[in-house]
Parts: structure tokens; C-alpha cells; sequence
């Protein structure tokens, strides 16, 4: 039997990549192998947005070619785009297929010969149920919440970020085709659907006609069995007034917004090229939260920018305090050549004081989100149940609307069940409740 093996690096539209690309090698008659079962094809989705996203790519493809030397390696995703002469270095790689014939990928490959097609040509007729398949998924794999990629590319270029280079320009699906891929997958049994794209907020903004990501959720809305609509991360200029009110009022869309910061200074945020000021972003939240009190703020932070000093930093911690957020993605500044602030950093010397200053807003991020949680102690809410945790045996693991992680004790099996709970502890990272197992009720 013909076997593969995937390998997904960076975001959740690289995930969803992932799958389209394992439907279409599944239904041309390949077995996805786990663990350390050598396969007969790998397939390694990169990530290139920091230094050590591309580290840890070319470090899976030697990876994959040690555990099978005789297999083919496949290497796709952003990484490709700038950088394939790295790739072509390492011995052994096959294929390399940039993020334009991501889902074309099937297309190298002869079913019938079994053999791999000259890296130049593209075989113009593939069998048409597995072309139909190149514009969506199905399934999800291991995934309890599925995400649905509306959107691509990006227009901000800010001058730290690589990923207009690999991405180009936003770029939207047609709204009826995301719509029929929505009932597929809730056909399939999923009940939460997580938009995705590299600047979400863009959606729609490249058509002619007057549509973007509040048509989109209402659409979504409509569909019979989908319970549950969040959006992935969204720029603080598309959070518009109108999205506030529609979350506000629909039971189905999520009460959380992962909005990034990057710098809570705006000397840093004008360097950056980001389009918003540190009293924008504030009276963003205070808009926000006077709608949707409960709702949850996450975000994104960038440590050591260039030029950044001691009061550029004092900003962002300040900020951070006044937002209150549920969770903070911290990141070490990382050059990436190609963007304009390339070539301005001290990366070597300034290692120290980033490791510090990361450790110090850790600490403050963790405070916020424990003064967000306790709001919820002794309250009920609703908990989409994922699966096993993997933490603590006999527990069951999932998040609430708004995205808090909730362990819940039970015998019996709950996986993709929806439930009422009571809040009735709160631990570091995560919230406790039990089920009474005689009552089936959560107390």
C-alpha cells in the first residue's frame, strides 16, 4: 500500500492547507501513517515567519529523510516561496511546490504509473472528483473545532513581516463556495467553524460587489447545526462598529476577538508600519467591552523590535494591564530579510534584554488572564468538549464562547458535545468543573 506522512509548521491556514492537500492523496488511494512508521511520501508544509519557524522546517524535512531514506520528500508553504535554494540543499528533497500549486499538489503524482511527474510539468487532466476536492475539505483531522480558510494574502506590509512577500496581495473565496463547504463539514458532523485567512478582516475587500466578513457570519448563521462561529485573528482597523454589534447580539457567533498589539508604544507601532496608535487600540477595547462585557481579548505581542528601549517596552506592559487580556502570544523580534526593517537591529546584543523583558510581560499576561477568569467563578457557561486531556486522567478538556479552556471530570465519553457547566475553580491556565455522572448534570 502507498503510504504518507504530513508535516504542518505555522498558522491555521497552513493546517487547513494541510488537510485539503491529505483529502486529495486519500482519496487517490494513500494510507496516512502516524508516529514513527516510516512512510512512502512525506509532505512538509512550511512556515517562514521567523528564524525559527525556518529552522524548525528544515529540521523536519532532515527528519523525515533520516527515518525513510528511500522516501519522497515533498516540501510546500511559505518557505518555498524565497527561500528553495536552502531547501535544495538538503540531500534528498524531491518535489518542491509553492504555496500558488499548494493544492495542486496531487497533480505531481501518477496514480497510475505510481511515479512522480518531471518537477516542471503540471499533468493538465486529473480525475475530476479529486479536482472538486482542491477548492475545500471535508473533514478535519484530530480537530474537534474546524477551521475554514476564506481568505488569503495581505496588503499591510508592515516592515517586520515577511508575509506579503510569500502570501502576495489579499485575496478572497467566493462566498457561495465557502458556504457549501460549511454545510459539508457540519454535515460531518463539526458544530464550531474557526474563519481563517492571513488577514481575515480583508475578506471581501478585493471584489467588486459591496461583501466582506459580516456576510459571510450571517450566511454561516443560517446553516442548521452549526452551533458555534469564531473568528481567528483580526486587525484592529477591521473591527468595525458593525462587527461589535453583530457579536453582540448572535447566539452563534463567538464572544472573542484575537486582536494583535505588537508594541503598546506608538514610536514603535508608526516604525512597524502598523495602522492604528496605542489610544486607537484603547478605545477599541472600551468599545468593545460596553457592548460585550464578558467578551475575551486575545493578542499578540513583539518583544525587541528594533529601537525599542526601556519606556517603548514600559507602553506595552502598561497597555497590556489596561486590556486585561485572556492570552498573550509573546514573540522575540526575528530580521527577515526583505522587509524594510531588516538591517536596523542589534539582534546579537539585545538577546538579553528581549529574554528579560519576555519573561517579565509572561508574568503580567498570566496575571491579566487569571483576573479575566475568576469573573466566571461560580457562573454557568457553555463548553464544546474536544477530548481527553492529555494533563489530568479521567478529565475531559474544552472552551467555552469565549475561549476559556475548561477541564471537566467525567467517566463517560464527551467529545464534540456541547454542555452547560458551573465554574467552580480556576488553576493557571485552565478552569475546573465536574459532572455528576448518577444526574448526567454539570455542577
Amino acid at each position: 500500500m502507498r503510504t504518507i506522512k504530513f508535516f504542518t509548521l505555522g498558522c491555521k491556514v497552513n493546517q487547513y492547507e494541510t488537510q485539503v492537500i491529505r483529502e486529495q492523496f486519500i482519496q487517490a488511494g494513500f494510507k496516512e501513517l502516524e508516529d514513527s512508521c516510516p512512510a512512502n511520501i512525506y509532505v512538509i508544509n512550511t512556515c517562514t515567519v521567523t528564524h525559527r519557524a525556518d529552522s524548525d522546517s528544515l529540521n523536519i524535512i532532515r527528519r523525515a529523510k533520516r527515518e525513510n531514506p528511500k522516501a519522497k520528500i515533498v516540501v510546500t508553504g511559505c518557505l518555498t516561496e524565497l527561500d528553495s535554494d536552502r531547501i535544495k540543499e538538503i540531500k534528498g528533497v524531491d518535489l518542491i511546490v509553492k504555496n500558488s500549486d499548494k493544492d495542486k499538489l496531487i497533480n505531481f503524482f501518477n496514480g497510475q504509473t505510481g511515479k512522480w511527474f518531471d518537477k516542471l510539468t503540471i499533468p493538465r487532466t486529473i480525475p475530476s472528483e479529486v479536482e472538486g476536492r482542491a477548492n475545500g475539505i471535508t473533514n478535519f483531522k484530530d480537530h474537534t473545532r474546524v477551521f475554514l480558510k476564506i481568505q488569503d494574502g495581505c496588503n499591510n506590509f508592515c516592515s517586520y513581516c515577511k508575509v506579503p512577500l510569500v502570501r502576495g496581495r489579499s485575496r478572497s473565496r467566493p462566498l457561495d463556495e465557502i458556504i457549501q463547504e460549511a454545510n459539508r463539514l457540519v454535515k460531518n458532523g463539526f458544530k464550531e467553524i474557526v474563519l481563517c485567512g492571513i488577514c481575515l478582516g480583508s475578506y471581501g475587500k478585493d471584489f467588486e460587489s459591496k461583501i466582506g466578513l459580516l456576510d459571510v457570519i450571517k450566511a454561516l448563521e443560517r446553516i442548521e447545526g452549526l452551533l458555534r462561529i469564531r473568528l481567528s485573528s483580526i486587525e484592529a482597523g477591521d473591527v468595525t462598529d458593525e462587527l461589535i454589534d453583530r457579536m453582540a447580539q448572535a447566539q452563534k457567533l463567538c464572544r472573542h476577538l484575537h486582536i494583535p498589539i505588537q508594541s503598546g508604544d506608538d514610536e514603535i507601532l508608526r516604525k512597524m508600519n502598523r495602522n492604528y496608535r496605542r489610544a486607537d487600540y484603547l478605545n477599541l477595547i472600551k468599545r468593545i467591552r460596553k457592548r460585550i462585557p464578558e467578551i475575551a481579548i486575545t493578542t499578540d505581542i513583539l518583544v525587541g523590535f528594533p529601537g525599542e528601549n526601556e519606556i517603548n517596552f514600559k507602553n506595552t506592559v502598561d497597555l497590556i494591564k489596561d486590556v486585561m487580556p485572556l492570552k498573550v502570544h509573546i514573540f522575540p523580534y526575528s530580521e527577515r530579510q526583505g522587509t524594510p526593517a531588516a538591517g536596523n537591529s542589534r539582534y546579537g546584543e539585545n538577546q538579553a534584554i528581549i529574554k528579560e523583558r519576555i519573561l517579565r510581560l509572561k508574568g503580567i499576561a498570566e496575571a491579566c488572564a487569571q483576573k479575566y477568569k475568576k469573573q466566571f467563578l461560580n457562573k454557568s457557561m457553555e463548553v464544546l468538549i474536544e477530548g481527553c486531556s492529555k494533563d489530568r486522567k479521567g478529565f475531559w478538556e474544552g472552551y467555552t464562547h469565549n475561549y476559556i479552556r475548561v477541564l471537566v471530570k467525567a467517566s463517560r465519553d464527551l467529545k464534540n458535545q456541547v454542555l452547560a457547566v458551573k465554574i467552580n475553580r480556576v488553576n493557571r491556565d485552565k478552569v475546573i468543573s465536574k459532572v455528576g455522572v448518577d444526574r448526567g448534570l454539570f455542577l
